[in-house]
């Protein structure tokens, strides 16, 4: 059902926003994900990556792991002419190495801790000031076990990034039994992981994606509000769940509106909103919105990303033309 769920101090929005969607938020994309053939560290990074940087419709972007040191060197020289804001995500490093940071086996949870260190490493080597990564697996018994692994592993980490820098580590929240089936889950359990955190690191915080919450089985405006006070990052993209044959299904972040999906310009409306409620976004604010979004099959990732920007300013228009007054959102 569809209740009005915004109180009377959110009348606010519509004083805190203006039309032009880059006053309130820096747009960035995530690269690896946009440009799936460098996920793994090759490919045409170099090239796609000046292909962002010079669209100006985006002043931050998330790269991930660069195997050649030459090409890094280049991505870091174009990153700082550009004058982009950096992210590095380590999300396809833990996935494709299978890394778990909240594992039962010492020898494994070390080797997954190692794996992103190294990935700190590389976003120092690319003047990065944010660093997303995820939880390990789900297990089916002990899982306050599990957490306090998890805990333990990122302390270590966040102590590791502090003393080398000022990077600002965020632990992203996914599907818990959808696709990737990870511990973290559910934005409340992740909260609890990181009040414990930031008794180490007080900059850690929580990253938060569109596309995730409908496999987390979580509206916007609750699991926004709940991560209110730890959210660092946020993502936008959609999901398909419906068909498990379906190219698209799981955590796959295909366009927006794809047939038969979770989320287009409605929905991303309703996400900005509970951005906007909890002061995430807002007028002069310049905390990071970033598109994940990845081709399906023959898609053109430059299409995508054109279709992305387009459905961005829709519901952002969506938004300004409901500012001041009550709007209704699903819960």
């Amino acid at each position: 059902m569809k209740v009005s769920i915004l109180r009377e101090g959110s009348r606010k929005i519509g004083e805190n926003m203006s039309a032009n969607l880059h006053n309130s938020m820096k747009v960035g994309i995530v690269h690896f994900m946009a440009y799936p053939e460098t996920m793994g560290g090759d490919g045409p990074t170099v090239e796609t990556v000046k292909k962002i940087v010079q669209d100006d419709f985006f002043s931050g972007i998330e790269i991930t792991s660069i195997n050649n040191l030459e090409d890094r060197k280049a991505v870091a020289q174009i990153l700082e002419s550009g004058r982009m804001t950096v992210g590095f995500g380590a999300q396809p490093i833990l996935l494709r190495n299978k890394g778990n940071l909240n594992s039962f086996d010492e020898t494994e949870r070390r080797r997954a801790i190692e794996l992103v260190k190294g990935g700190i490493d590389q976003a120092y080597e690319l003047n990065a000031s944010k660093f997303g990564f995820l939880s390990g697996a789900k297990p089916d018994t002990d899982q306050d076990t599990a957490l306090q692994l998890l805990t333990d592993s990122i302390k270590e980490l966040c102590e590791y990034a502090r003393s080398k820098g000022d990077l600002i580590l965020s632990l992203e929240t996914f599907d818990d039994e959808t696709d990737k089936k990870c511990l973290i889950g559910s934005n409340k359990l992740a909260v609890e992981v990181a009040k414990e955190v930031r008794k180490v690191d007080p900059t850690f915080g929580l990253m938060l994606d569109l596309s995730h919450l409908p496999m987390q089985r979580e509206t916007s405006i609750d699991a926004l509000t709940v991560a209110r006070d730890y959210i660092n990052h946020a993502h936008i993209g959609n999901c398909y769940i419906k068909d498990t044959s379906d190219l698209a299904y799981g955590d796959q972040h295909p366009r927006f509106g794809y047939p038969g999906s979770e989320v287009d310009v409605p929905e991303l409306a309703e996400y900005l909103r509970a951005l906007l409620e909890i002061g995430y976004i807002g007028e002069g604010n310049k905390n990071v919105v970033a598109f994940e979004v990845k081709p399906v099959g023959t898609e053109s990732s430059d299409i995508v990303i054109a279709q992305s920007k387009r459905t961005l300013i829709d519901a952002w228009s969506l938004v300004h033309s409901t500012k001041g007054r009550l709007v209704s959102l699903s819960i």
